[in-house]
């Protein structure tokens, strides 16, 4: 039988912006990932839950167990979380960083005798635990173990009849054809290779294929302390079709002042799949965080887009009120909240790593 890539059957990936069914996360469970911090990193999340559910927004949360689950609702209601718009879900899970593991949701519209639709897939990539981590087994079978209660379309991402390693953390879509990702990431050839022996041409054609997107842009290297080795979402991120913010270091002296001035100058020569330039806004970096003497990776660029919220991550640091201004301005129609990001980020991740989108 000839096979049909997801493109080919006319899906696309949208934006983060566009309607949501209903926001995942992983109820935190290896103490591992936040040293030290594990026990208040229950209440961040029940932060992050409480500011989704309140303005509306369906949440869904993976846990581990029975036991794992009640965990989770006993915090959840000390909080005040209203559960009408919480949903549980069991399933192994080996970390739960559901903006990686999870598959890449596309849509597309299809005619019928009652009028046009739109009809859902959910591509599943391989997670590997960014080729850095060995525990990741149940946190890459996720898809497959919940899509019997949520009914997806799981269609396998291939090219050229091999599976692809790819993180939702990864990439950056705005929705009409356009995708931006990290050279550092997915074309190393000895750091965290995710794909061994595909090439640049390679991974665009398979990005093409399996997400419907035709314009891939490609920025340099992410920032320092990332553990993903480059992930796009504490860099650069669509804010409209048209708009990114990119994360800008002031100090010339610190480690990440160069990286992001590269990444800058290399938008400004770049085009969106309409041929027009691309409106950069730049968003401040905060003051170094170090774990151990170990750089953590702060950024505000970390934000993750609710259907009526923006939650965007602060670090007691004082640009935190310049970036929600900024954030505030480029969307005037959502609510832009801060959540205490500080302990967070010992896990070397914030907000977008944490929560994946489901598309209405």
């Amino acid at each position: 039988m000839y096979y049909q890539t997801p493109a080919q059957q006319g899906y696309t990936m949208p934006a983060e912006w566009e309607c949501h069914k209903a926001t995942w996360l992983g109820w935190p469970l290896n103490a591992n990932d936040w040293p030290g911090k594990f026990v208040p990193i229950r209440w961040v999340y029940g932060e992050i839950v409480r500011a989704l559910t309140r303005h509306g927004e369906l949440v869904r949360i993976v846990v581990d167990n029975q036991r794992h689950e009640e965990q989770a609702r006993a915090v959840l209601r000390k909080v005040g979380i209203d559960v009408q718009n919480l949903e549980f879900f069991q399933s192994p899970m080996n970390r739960g960083w559901m903006r990686d593991c999870m598959p890449a949701f596309v849509n597309r519209t299809v005619e019928t005798d009652a009028g046009a639709i739109t009809e859902h897939a959910a591509i599943k990539f391989i997670f590997n635990g960014w080729a850095k981590y060995d525990n990741w087994q149940h946190d890459n079978a996720l898809a497959y173990r919940l899509s019997p209660r949520t009914g997806w379309n799981i269609i396998e991402a291939h090219y050229k009849n091999s599976h692809i390693v790819l993180e939702g953390g990864g990439i950056d879509v705005n929705g009409k054809g356009t995708l931006l990702t990290t050279e550092e990431c997915y074309l190393d050839t000895h750091i965290q290779v995710r794909n061994p022996g595909m090439d640049k041409t390679d991974f665009e054609q398979a990005l093409k294929d399996n997400l419907g997107v035709t314009n891939i842009l490609w920025l340099g290297k992410g920032i320092v302390g990332d553990d993903t080795h480059g992930h796009v979402d504490d860099i650069c991120r669509f804010i409209n079709p048209t708009t990114v913010v990119l994360a800008q270091e002031d100090n010339p002296y610190d480690a990440n002042y160069r990286i992001l001035e590269e990444n800058r100058e290399r938008l400004e020569g770049m085009y969106l799949e309409s041929g027009s330039k691309i409106n950069v806004v730049p968003l401040p970096m905060p003051a170094p965080l170090t774990f151990n003497g170990v750089r953590l990776p702060a950024s505000y660029a970390n934000f993750y887009v609710g259907n009526h919220v923006v939650l965007v991550p602060t670090f007691n640091d004082p640009n935190d009120r310049k970036a929600l201004g900024i954030l505030a301005e480029l969307f005037p129609h959502r609510i832009v909240l801060g959540i205490h990001a500080v302990d967070l980020v010992w896990g070397l991740g914030t907000l977008h790593c944490l929560t994946r989108e489901e598309p209405a």
